[in-house]
Protein backbone atom coordinates (compact mmCIF):
# COMPACT_ATOMS: atom_id res chain seq x y z
CA UNK A 1 0.00 0.00 0.00
CA UNK A 2 1.19 3.44 -0.73
CA UNK A 3 0.37 6.19 1.65
CA UNK A 4 1.32 9.66 -0.25
CA UNK A 5 1.20 13.79 1.05
CA UNK A 6 0.20 16.18 -1.59
CA UNK A 7 0.09 19.77 -1.69
CA UNK A 8 -2.12 22.06 -3.74
CA UNK A 9 -0.89 26.12 -3.02
CA UNK A 10 -4.22 28.46 -3.49
CA UNK A 11 -4.85 29.04 -7.37
CA UNK A 12 -2.41 26.03 -8.72
CA UNK A 13 -4.17 23.20 -10.85
CA UNK A 14 -1.88 20.99 -9.35
CA UNK A 15 -0.92 18.81 -6.67
CA UNK A 16 2.94 18.36 -5.01
CA UNK A 17 3.49 15.08 -3.77
CA UNK A 18 5.61 15.50 -0.36
CA UNK A 19 5.66 12.45 0.65
CA UNK A 20 5.52 9.15 -1.02
CA UNK A 21 5.74 5.66 1.40
CA UNK A 22 4.98 1.97 0.11
CA UNK A 23 4.21 0.01 3.39
CA UNK A 24 4.57 -3.97 3.01
CA UNK A 25 3.99 -4.72 6.74
CA UNK A 26 0.57 -5.24 7.77
CA UNK A 27 -0.28 -4.08 11.28
CA UNK A 28 1.94 -1.70 11.79
CA UNK A 29 2.32 2.05 12.55
CA UNK A 30 5.26 3.86 10.58
CA UNK A 31 6.48 7.49 11.57
CA UNK A 32 7.05 9.83 8.57
CA UNK A 33 7.75 13.86 9.24
CA UNK A 34 7.64 15.89 5.85
CA UNK A 35 9.38 19.37 5.62
CA UNK A 36 6.92 22.23 4.94
CA UNK A 37 9.44 24.75 5.05
CA UNK A 38 9.13 25.39 1.33
CA UNK A 39 5.77 26.34 1.92
CA UNK A 40 6.01 28.56 4.75
CA UNK A 41 3.57 31.78 4.02
CA UNK A 42 1.49 30.00 1.38
CA UNK A 43 -1.72 29.31 1.62
CA UNK A 44 -2.01 25.51 0.86
CA UNK A 45 -4.34 22.39 0.92
CA UNK A 46 -2.57 19.10 2.11
CA UNK A 47 -4.32 16.15 1.41
CA UNK A 48 -3.21 12.38 2.84
CA UNK A 49 -3.99 9.38 -0.14
CA UNK A 50 -4.09 5.75 -0.29
CA UNK A 51 -3.17 3.53 -3.02
CA UNK A 52 -3.25 0.25 -3.36
CA UNK A 53 -3.44 -3.03 -5.83
CA UNK A 54 -6.06 -5.08 -3.62
CA UNK A 55 -9.74 -4.06 -3.92
CA UNK A 56 -10.87 -2.71 -0.68
CA UNK A 57 -7.48 -2.51 1.10
CA UNK A 58 -7.31 -0.58 4.29
CA UNK A 59 -4.90 1.77 5.11
CA UNK A 60 -5.14 4.14 8.43
CA UNK A 61 -3.29 8.15 8.89
CA UNK A 62 -2.88 8.16 12.76
CA UNK A 63 -2.95 11.52 14.32
CA UNK A 64 -1.04 13.67 11.66
CA UNK A 65 0.05 17.44 12.95
CA UNK A 66 1.25 20.59 11.42
CA UNK A 67 3.68 21.55 14.11
CA UNK A 68 6.13 24.89 13.86
CA UNK A 69 10.17 24.53 15.13
CA UNK A 70 10.71 26.72 17.40
CA UNK A 71 13.46 29.30 17.25
CA UNK A 72 17.19 28.48 18.14
CA UNK A 73 18.09 30.47 21.25
CA UNK A 74 20.78 30.98 23.21
CA UNK A 75 20.62 28.15 24.94
CA UNK A 76 19.94 25.82 22.48
CA UNK A 77 24.51 24.85 22.56
CA UNK A 78 23.31 22.76 26.12
CA UNK A 79 25.18 25.35 28.05
CA UNK A 80 22.14 26.94 29.67
CA UNK A 81 18.55 26.15 30.10
CA UNK A 82 16.22 28.31 28.23
CA UNK A 83 13.38 30.26 30.11
CA UNK A 84 10.52 27.37 29.34
CA UNK A 85 11.02 23.81 28.86
CA UNK A 86 11.37 22.30 25.20
CA UNK A 87 10.38 19.07 26.42
CA UNK A 88 8.15 17.91 29.34
CA UNK A 89 8.22 14.31 30.81
CA UNK A 90 5.58 13.07 33.84
CA UNK A 91 6.97 10.31 35.47
CA UNK A 92 4.20 8.61 37.18
CA UNK A 93 5.38 5.21 39.24
CA UNK A 94 2.59 3.34 40.45
CA UNK A 95 1.92 2.32 43.88
CA UNK A 96 4.84 4.00 45.37
CA UNK A 97 5.67 4.27 49.12
CA UNK A 98 7.58 7.34 49.75
CA UNK A 99 8.90 5.75 52.98
CA UNK A 100 10.90 2.97 50.59
CA UNK A 101 12.94 5.19 48.88
CA UNK A 102 16.57 6.62 50.22
CA UNK A 103 15.76 10.28 49.53
CA UNK A 104 13.05 9.97 52.06
CA UNK A 105 15.29 8.49 54.85
CA UNK A 106 14.56 4.68 53.81
CA UNK A 107 17.68 2.68 54.79
CA UNK A 108 17.93 0.51 51.79
CA UNK A 109 19.12 1.68 48.74
CA UNK A 110 16.54 1.00 46.44
CA UNK A 111 16.58 4.17 44.06
CA UNK A 112 20.00 5.16 43.82
CA UNK A 113 19.54 6.75 40.46
CA UNK A 114 16.47 8.78 41.54
CA UNK A 115 18.12 9.89 44.62
CA UNK A 116 20.65 11.36 42.83
CA UNK A 117 17.78 13.23 39.97
CA UNK A 118 16.06 13.84 43.32
CA UNK A 119 19.41 15.61 44.73
CA UNK A 120 19.94 17.60 41.20
CA UNK A 121 15.89 19.27 41.72
CA UNK A 122 13.66 20.26 44.25
CA UNK A 123 12.30 17.50 46.72
CA UNK A 124 8.58 17.56 48.52
CA UNK A 125 8.83 16.13 51.58
CA UNK A 126 5.14 16.16 52.49
CA UNK A 127 2.76 15.03 48.97
CA UNK A 128 -0.40 13.71 49.48
CA UNK A 129 -2.49 11.50 47.06
CA UNK A 130 -5.56 12.35 46.16
CA UNK A 131 -7.02 9.16 46.05
CA UNK A 132 -5.53 4.86 47.08
CA UNK A 133 -5.84 3.43 43.77
CA UNK A 134 -5.08 4.25 40.31
CA UNK A 135 -8.32 4.69 38.65
CA UNK A 136 -9.47 7.68 40.55
CA UNK A 137 -5.92 9.18 41.14
CA UNK A 138 -4.78 9.06 38.08
CA UNK A 139 -7.51 11.71 36.75
CA UNK A 140 -6.65 13.94 39.43
CA UNK A 141 -3.36 13.98 38.39
CA UNK A 142 -3.69 14.89 34.53
CA UNK A 143 -6.60 17.59 35.23
CA UNK A 144 -5.98 19.10 38.56
CA UNK A 145 -9.13 18.12 40.45
CA UNK A 146 -10.13 16.19 43.27
CA UNK A 147 -12.31 12.71 42.82
CA UNK A 148 -15.61 13.92 44.30
CA UNK A 149 -15.44 17.01 41.30
CA UNK A 150 -14.00 14.53 37.97
CA UNK A 151 -16.30 11.75 39.17
CA UNK A 152 -13.73 8.79 38.71
CA UNK A 153 -14.09 6.66 41.15
CA UNK A 154 -15.05 3.17 40.87
CA UNK A 155 -14.10 0.61 38.48
CA UNK A 156 -16.64 1.66 35.66
CA UNK A 157 -16.34 5.57 35.77
CA UNK A 158 -15.38 7.76 32.95
CA UNK A 159 -13.46 10.91 32.78
CA UNK A 160 -16.05 13.43 31.16
CA UNK A 161 -14.97 14.59 28.08
CA UNK A 162 -15.57 18.06 29.50
CA UNK A 163 -12.21 17.41 31.80
CA UNK A 164 -9.17 19.19 30.51
CA UNK A 165 -6.31 17.07 30.57
CA UNK A 166 -2.61 17.81 30.88
CA UNK A 167 -1.90 16.08 28.02
CA UNK A 168 -4.88 18.42 25.94
CA UNK A 169 -2.98 21.77 27.27
CA UNK A 170 0.52 20.63 26.11
CA UNK A 171 -0.65 19.44 22.83
CA UNK A 172 -3.41 22.58 22.07
CA UNK A 173 0.08 24.59 22.83
CA UNK A 174 1.70 22.52 19.86
CA UNK A 175 3.73 19.69 21.46
CA UNK A 176 4.17 16.83 20.35
CA UNK A 177 2.43 14.18 23.22
CA UNK A 178 3.22 10.92 24.00
CA UNK A 179 1.95 7.96 26.36
CA UNK A 180 3.25 5.32 27.62
CA UNK A 181 0.33 3.65 29.59
CA UNK A 182 0.86 0.33 31.10
CA UNK A 183 -2.73 -0.52 33.04
CA UNK A 184 -5.65 -0.39 31.75
CA UNK A 185 -7.08 2.49 34.36
CA UNK A 186 -4.76 5.10 32.74
CA UNK A 187 -5.73 5.19 29.00
CA UNK A 188 -8.72 4.87 26.78
CA UNK A 189 -10.88 2.99 29.25
CA UNK A 190 -10.98 5.93 32.13
CA UNK A 191 -10.90 8.28 29.06
CA UNK A 192 -7.78 9.45 30.33
CA UNK A 193 -6.23 9.03 26.66
CA UNK A 194 -7.54 12.63 25.83
CA UNK A 195 -4.55 15.05 24.36
CA UNK A 196 -2.30 12.03 23.13
CA UNK A 197 -1.54 11.80 19.51
CA UNK A 198 0.49 8.53 20.20
CA UNK A 199 -0.65 5.89 22.67
CA UNK A 200 0.86 3.12 24.20
CA UNK A 201 -1.64 1.29 26.34
CA UNK A 202 -1.30 -2.56 28.16
CA UNK A 203 -2.43 -4.40 25.20
CA UNK A 204 0.80 -2.74 23.12
CA UNK A 205 3.05 -4.70 25.73
CA UNK A 206 3.43 -8.54 24.99
CA UNK A 207 5.20 -9.51 28.41
CA UNK A 208 2.35 -7.26 30.14
CA UNK A 209 -0.02 -9.42 31.49
CA UNK A 210 -1.80 -10.03 35.38
CA UNK A 211 1.17 -12.15 36.58
CA UNK A 212 3.73 -9.46 35.35
CA UNK A 213 4.18 -5.66 35.89
CA UNK A 214 7.56 -5.39 35.20
CA UNK A 215 8.11 -3.64 31.85
CA UNK A 216 10.11 -0.45 32.59
CA UNK A 217 12.55 -1.86 30.30
CA UNK A 218 10.52 -2.31 27.41
CA UNK A 219 8.90 1.61 28.15
CA UNK A 220 12.07 2.75 28.27
CA UNK A 221 13.54 1.16 24.59
CA UNK A 222 10.47 2.56 22.91
CA UNK A 223 10.83 6.49 24.94
CA UNK A 224 14.10 6.44 23.47
CA UNK A 225 14.34 6.57 19.99
CA UNK A 226 10.41 8.65 20.80
CA UNK A 227 12.55 11.34 22.36
CA UNK A 228 15.42 11.08 19.45
CA UNK A 229 12.67 11.82 16.77
CA UNK A 230 11.21 14.88 18.65
CA UNK A 231 14.47 16.22 19.72
CA UNK A 232 13.81 19.70 17.95
CA UNK A 233 10.05 19.91 18.55
CA UNK A 234 8.38 20.96 21.76
CA UNK A 235 7.35 17.34 24.07
CA UNK A 236 5.14 16.28 26.17
CA UNK A 237 5.29 12.88 27.59
CA UNK A 238 3.48 10.77 29.96
CA UNK A 239 5.08 7.91 31.40
CA UNK A 240 3.31 5.49 33.52
CA UNK A 241 5.35 2.84 35.26
CA UNK A 242 4.06 0.28 36.88
CA UNK A 243 6.45 -1.88 38.44
CA UNK A 244 6.25 -1.60 42.00
CA UNK A 245 2.64 -2.88 41.98
CA UNK A 246 1.88 -6.15 42.78
CA UNK A 247 2.35 -9.42 41.82
CA UNK A 248 5.88 -8.12 43.71
CA UNK A 249 8.24 -10.97 41.68
CA UNK A 250 11.24 -8.72 40.03
CA UNK A 251 13.42 -10.46 37.28
CA UNK A 252 16.98 -10.40 37.58
CA UNK A 253 19.15 -9.44 39.23
CA UNK A 254 16.77 -7.79 41.07
CA UNK A 255 14.93 -10.91 42.09
CA UNK A 256 17.17 -11.79 44.80
CA UNK A 257 19.22 -8.05 45.66
CA UNK A 258 16.87 -7.92 48.65
CA UNK A 259 14.93 -11.01 49.14
CA UNK A 260 16.43 -14.50 49.50
CA UNK A 261 16.04 -16.53 46.38
CA UNK A 262 15.82 -19.74 48.83
CA UNK A 263 12.93 -17.83 50.18
CA UNK A 264 11.05 -17.71 47.25
CA UNK A 265 9.66 -21.75 47.10
CA UNK A 266 8.15 -21.59 50.42
CA UNK A 267 6.82 -17.64 50.06
CA UNK A 268 4.88 -19.37 47.40
CA UNK A 269 3.21 -22.05 49.12
CA UNK A 270 2.55 -20.04 52.07
CA UNK A 271 0.84 -17.47 49.53
CA UNK A 272 -1.50 -20.88 48.56
CA UNK A 273 -1.82 -21.86 51.70
CA UNK A 274 -3.68 -18.90 52.54
CA UNK A 275 -5.26 -18.30 48.94
CA UNK A 276 -8.60 -20.17 50.13
CA UNK A 277 -8.83 -17.87 53.96
CA UNK A 278 -8.94 -14.81 51.75
CA UNK A 279 -12.43 -13.56 52.44
CA UNK A 280 -12.10 -10.45 49.12
CA UNK A 281 -13.01 -12.01 46.47
CA UNK A 282 -10.79 -9.51 44.56
CA UNK A 283 -7.88 -10.18 47.01
CA UNK A 284 -8.35 -13.85 46.39
CA UNK A 285 -7.11 -14.22 43.11
CA UNK A 286 -3.99 -11.47 43.61
CA UNK A 287 -3.15 -13.72 46.78
CA UNK A 288 -3.15 -10.50 49.12
CA UNK A 289 -4.83 -11.36 52.55
CA UNK A 290 -5.58 -9.58 55.67
CA UNK A 291 -2.95 -10.32 58.77
CA UNK A 292 -5.95 -11.93 60.29
CA UNK A 293 -6.34 -14.56 57.58
CA UNK A 294 -2.71 -15.10 57.51
CA UNK A 295 -2.94 -16.23 61.17
CA UNK A 296 -6.37 -18.10 60.71
CA UNK A 297 -4.26 -19.86 57.54
CA UNK A 298 -1.11 -20.79 59.90
CA UNK A 299 1.25 -18.47 58.01
CA UNK A 300 3.75 -16.14 60.06
CA UNK A 301 2.48 -12.70 58.87
CA UNK A 302 5.91 -11.05 59.95
CA UNK A 303 7.89 -13.67 57.90
CA UNK A 304 5.12 -13.50 55.03
CA UNK A 305 5.21 -9.84 54.96
CA UNK A 306 9.03 -9.31 55.04
CA UNK A 307 9.35 -11.40 51.74
CA UNK A 308 6.71 -9.30 50.29
CA UNK A 309 8.60 -5.79 51.10
CA UNK A 310 11.92 -7.56 50.08
CA UNK A 311 10.44 -8.25 46.57
CA UNK A 312 8.25 -4.62 46.43
CA UNK A 313 12.14 -3.21 46.85
CA UNK A 314 13.58 -5.29 44.45
CA UNK A 315 11.03 -3.79 41.87
CA UNK A 316 11.14 -0.42 42.74
CA UNK A 317 15.42 -0.87 41.94
CA UNK A 318 14.69 -2.32 38.77
CA UNK A 319 12.42 0.78 37.75
CA UNK A 320 15.73 2.85 38.62
CA UNK A 321 17.88 1.45 36.93
CA UNK A 322 15.36 2.42 33.97
CA UNK A 323 15.07 6.22 34.92
CA UNK A 324 18.77 5.90 34.99
CA UNK A 325 18.99 5.08 31.70
CA UNK A 326 16.47 7.53 30.35
CA UNK A 327 18.55 10.35 32.46
CA UNK A 328 21.59 9.39 30.79
CA UNK A 329 20.04 9.23 26.86
CA UNK A 330 18.39 12.87 28.04
CA UNK A 331 22.38 13.84 28.43
CA UNK A 332 23.66 12.40 25.25
CA UNK A 333 21.13 14.16 23.38
CA UNK A 334 21.69 17.64 24.78
CA UNK A 335 18.24 17.37 26.42
CA UNK A 336 18.91 17.24 29.73
CA UNK A 337 18.80 21.27 30.51
CA UNK A 338 15.97 21.48 28.10
CA UNK A 339 13.45 18.76 29.87
CA UNK A 340 11.49 18.99 32.66
CA UNK A 341 10.72 16.22 34.72
CA UNK A 342 7.95 15.87 37.67
CA UNK A 343 8.33 12.29 39.42
CA UNK A 344 5.57 11.27 41.31
CA UNK A 345 3.30 8.16 42.54
CA UNK A 346 -0.05 7.94 42.24
CA UNK A 347 -0.58 5.83 46.05
CA UNK A 348 1.58 3.72 48.45
CA UNK A 349 1.23 0.41 49.29
CA UNK A 350 0.09 -1.54 52.72
CA UNK A 351 2.07 -3.60 54.28
CA UNK A 352 -0.40 -4.95 57.53
CA UNK A 353 0.17 -1.45 58.43
CA UNK A 354 -3.12 -1.55 59.25
CA UNK A 355 -3.90 -5.44 59.08
CA UNK A 356 -4.08 -5.64 55.35
CA UNK A 357 -2.21 -5.75 52.00
CA UNK A 358 -2.89 -4.14 48.69
CA UNK A 359 -4.22 -0.60 48.18
CA UNK A 360 -7.44 1.59 47.62
CA UNK A 361 -8.82 0.17 51.30
CA UNK A 362 -8.23 3.22 53.62
CA UNK A 363 -7.08 6.67 53.76
CA UNK A 364 -3.94 6.54 55.88
CA UNK A 365 -0.45 7.20 55.69
CA UNK A 366 1.14 3.98 53.89
CA UNK A 367 -1.29 4.24 51.17
CA UNK A 368 -1.72 8.90 50.89
CA UNK A 369 2.24 9.44 51.54
CA UNK A 370 4.00 9.51 48.25
CA UNK A 371 6.93 11.37 46.76
CA UNK A 372 6.97 13.81 44.55
CA UNK A 373 10.37 15.74 43.29
CA UNK A 374 10.94 18.23 40.48
CA UNK A 375 13.99 17.66 38.07
CA UNK A 376 15.47 20.80 35.60
CA UNK A 377 18.87 21.21 35.38
CA UNK A 378 19.41 24.93 35.47
CA UNK A 379 16.34 26.36 36.23
CA UNK A 380 14.52 24.55 39.04
CA UNK A 381 16.69 24.84 42.42
CA UNK A 382 18.96 21.93 43.05
CA UNK A 383 19.16 20.63 46.84
CA UNK A 384 15.96 22.19 46.95
CA UNK A 385 13.51 20.68 49.98
CA UNK A 386 9.92 22.07 50.32
CA UNK A 387 8.65 21.18 53.85
CA UNK A 388 5.01 22.11 53.28
CA UNK A 389 2.22 20.06 52.97
CA UNK A 390 1.47 19.71 49.05
CA UNK A 391 -0.86 17.27 46.69
CA UNK A 392 -0.85 15.45 43.55
CA UNK A 393 -3.30 18.11 42.00
CA UNK A 394 -0.77 20.39 42.34
CA UNK A 395 1.60 18.90 39.55
CA UNK A 396 -0.37 19.76 36.80
CA UNK A 397 -0.43 23.54 37.41
CA UNK A 398 3.20 23.64 38.14
CA UNK A 399 4.30 22.00 35.30
CA UNK A 400 2.28 24.15 33.16
CA UNK A 401 2.93 27.75 34.89
CA UNK A 402 7.38 26.45 34.58
CA UNK A 403 6.22 25.66 30.54
CA UNK A 404 4.80 29.29 30.21
CA UNK A 405 0.72 28.04 30.21
CA UNK A 406 -2.19 29.14 31.50
CA UNK A 407 -3.71 26.28 33.74
CA UNK A 408 -7.60 25.60 32.54
CA UNK A 409 -10.12 27.26 34.33
CA UNK A 410 -11.73 25.65 37.26
CA UNK A 411 -8.42 23.68 38.10
CA UNK A 412 -8.40 22.72 42.33
CA UNK A 413 -4.97 22.88 42.12
CA UNK A 414 -2.31 25.38 42.72
CA UNK A 415 1.59 25.76 41.64
CA UNK A 416 3.90 25.02 43.53
CA UNK A 417 6.56 26.93 42.07
CA UNK A 418 6.44 29.74 44.60
CA UNK A 419 7.76 26.82 47.22
CA UNK A 420 10.88 26.43 44.89
CA UNK A 421 11.99 29.64 46.20
CA UNK A 422 12.90 31.41 49.04
CA UNK A 423 10.18 33.79 48.73
CA UNK A 424 6.62 34.38 50.05
CA UNK A 425 4.31 31.36 50.37
CA UNK A 426 0.53 33.03 50.12
CA UNK A 427 -2.17 30.51 50.24
CA UNK A 428 -0.18 28.23 52.69
CA UNK A 429 -0.88 25.92 54.32
CA UNK A 430 -3.47 24.50 52.42
CA UNK A 431 -5.45 21.59 53.57
CA UNK A 432 -4.66 18.23 51.95
CA UNK A 433 -7.48 15.93 50.93
CA UNK A 434 -7.54 12.31 49.95
CA UNK A 435 -10.68 10.04 49.15
CA UNK A 436 -11.36 6.57 49.53
CA UNK A 437 -14.68 6.03 47.89
CA UNK A 438 -15.21 3.40 44.89
CA UNK A 439 -14.60 -0.01 44.30
CA UNK A 440 -12.21 -1.94 42.62
CA UNK A 441 -14.04 -4.66 42.01
CA UNK A 442 -17.66 -3.26 41.93
CA UNK A 443 -19.75 -7.36 42.24
CA UNK A 444 -17.60 -7.04 45.99
CA UNK A 445 -19.65 -6.14 48.36
CA UNK A 446 -18.22 -4.75 51.81
CA UNK A 447 -17.77 -1.10 50.44
CA UNK A 448 -16.09 1.36 52.41
CA UNK A 449 -15.78 5.53 52.14
CA UNK A 450 -13.33 7.03 53.89
CA UNK A 451 -11.95 10.45 53.40
CA UNK A 452 -9.36 12.24 55.32
CA UNK A 453 -8.21 15.78 55.81
CA UNK A 454 -4.05 16.86 56.39
CA UNK A 455 -3.75 20.64 57.64
CA UNK A 456 -0.50 21.50 59.43
CA UNK A 457 0.59 18.74 62.29
CA UNK A 458 -3.22 16.97 61.93
CA UNK A 459 -4.78 14.31 60.34
CA UNK A 460 -8.71 13.99 60.37
CA UNK A 461 -9.85 10.52 58.71
CA UNK A 462 -13.54 10.56 58.63
CA UNK A 463 -14.85 7.16 58.16
CA UNK A 464 -18.53 7.17 56.69
CA UNK A 465 -19.28 3.72 55.71
CA UNK A 466 -16.61 1.78 58.00
CA UNK A 467 -16.44 -1.71 59.64
CA UNK A 468 -17.97 -2.26 62.81
CA UNK A 469 -14.82 -2.25 65.02
CA UNK A 470 -13.93 1.31 63.26
CA UNK A 471 -14.66 4.82 64.91
CA UNK A 472 -15.93 7.29 62.51
CA UNK A 473 -13.42 9.90 63.19
CA UNK A 474 -9.78 9.52 63.93
CA UNK A 475 -7.12 11.97 64.61
CA UNK A 476 -3.46 11.57 63.60
CA UNK A 477 -0.09 13.74 64.89
CA UNK A 478 1.45 13.87 61.04
CA UNK A 479 4.68 14.65 62.69
CA UNK A 480 5.21 11.69 65.18
CA UNK A 481 3.19 9.26 63.82
CA UNK A 482 3.62 9.60 59.81
CA UNK A 483 1.71 6.24 59.04
CA UNK A 484 -1.15 7.13 61.52
CA UNK A 485 -1.26 4.48 63.89
CA UNK A 486 -2.43 6.05 67.10
CA UNK A 487 -5.52 7.57 67.23
CA UNK A 488 -5.61 10.75 69.56
CA UNK A 489 -9.50 12.12 68.84
CA UNK A 490 -10.36 11.75 72.73
CA UNK A 491 -7.73 14.17 73.52
CA UNK A 492 -8.12 16.99 70.87
CA UNK A 493 -11.87 17.37 70.34
CA UNK A 494 -11.32 20.64 69.65
CA UNK A 495 -9.18 19.71 66.78
CA UNK A 496 -11.34 17.10 64.92
CA UNK A 497 -13.89 19.85 65.30
CA UNK A 498 -12.14 22.38 63.33
CA UNK A 499 -10.64 20.17 60.55
CA UNK A 500 -14.53 18.38 60.77
CA UNK A 501 -15.38 22.26 59.47
CA UNK A 502 -12.65 22.52 57.31
CA UNK A 503 -13.46 18.84 55.85
CA UNK A 504 -17.17 20.09 55.06
CA UNK A 505 -16.58 22.88 53.64
CA UNK A 506 -14.08 21.12 51.33
CA UNK A 507 -16.95 18.93 50.19
CA UNK A 508 -19.10 21.48 49.60
CA UNK A 509 -16.36 23.33 46.99
CA UNK A 510 -15.81 19.73 45.51
CA UNK A 511 -19.38 18.94 44.95
CA UNK A 512 -20.65 21.70 43.48
CA UNK A 513 -17.90 21.90 40.61
CA UNK A 514 -18.48 18.29 39.77
CA UNK A 515 -18.13 17.75 36.16
CA UNK A 516 -21.52 16.04 34.35
CA UNK A 517 -21.10 12.55 32.83
CA UNK A 518 -20.88 12.49 29.15
CA UNK A 519 -24.08 10.71 29.39
CA UNK A 520 -25.98 13.52 30.97
CA UNK A 521 -25.02 15.56 28.05
CA UNK A 522 -26.26 13.25 25.65
CA UNK A 523 -29.77 14.98 25.36
CA UNK A 524 -28.12 18.27 24.66
CA UNK A 525 -25.74 17.09 21.47
CA UNK A 526 -26.48 16.11 17.98
CA UNK A 527 -27.01 13.01 16.53
CA UNK A 528 -24.21 13.01 14.49
CA UNK A 529 -22.13 14.31 17.88
CA UNK A 530 -22.90 11.84 20.05
CA UNK A 531 -21.91 9.05 17.49
CA UNK A 532 -18.35 10.64 17.56
CA UNK A 533 -18.71 10.62 20.88
CA UNK A 534 -19.21 7.23 21.19
CA UNK A 535 -16.56 5.92 18.72
CA UNK A 536 -13.76 7.85 20.76
CA UNK A 537 -15.57 6.02 24.37
CA UNK A 538 -16.72 8.67 26.09
CA UNK A 539 -20.46 7.25 25.39
CA UNK A 540 -21.39 3.97 26.08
Amino acid sequence: MIFRVRARVRGGDADDTLLERTVTTAHRWETATVDLTRLAGRDVTLSLALASERPRALGFWGTPVIRSLPEKSAAADGTTAPARPQGVILVWMDTLRRDHLPMYGYARPTSPNLARIAAEGTIFDDCVAQATWTKASGPSILTGLYPSTHGVQSFNDLLPSSATTIAEVYRQAGYATLGLETIIFVGKFSNQHQGFEELHEQGSFPERNPGNTKIARTEIDRLIPWLAAHRDVPFFVLLHMVDPHSPHRPYPPYDSMFADPRGREQHEKETEKVRPFIRNANMRPRGMPSRDELVEAGVDPERWIAYEKDSYDGSIRAMDAELGRLRERLVEMGLDRRTLIAFLADHGEEFLDHGRTFHNQSVYGELTSVPLFFWWPGRVPAGRRAPETVQLIDVMPTLLELSGLAAPKGIQGASLVPLMSDGARPGWPRPAITEAVGRIDPSVAGKEESYALSLGDWTLAHHVVRPPNRPEFQLFDRKKDPLDTTDVAAQHPEIVARLLREMQAWQRMALSARLKPDSALASTVSGEELERLRALGYVQ
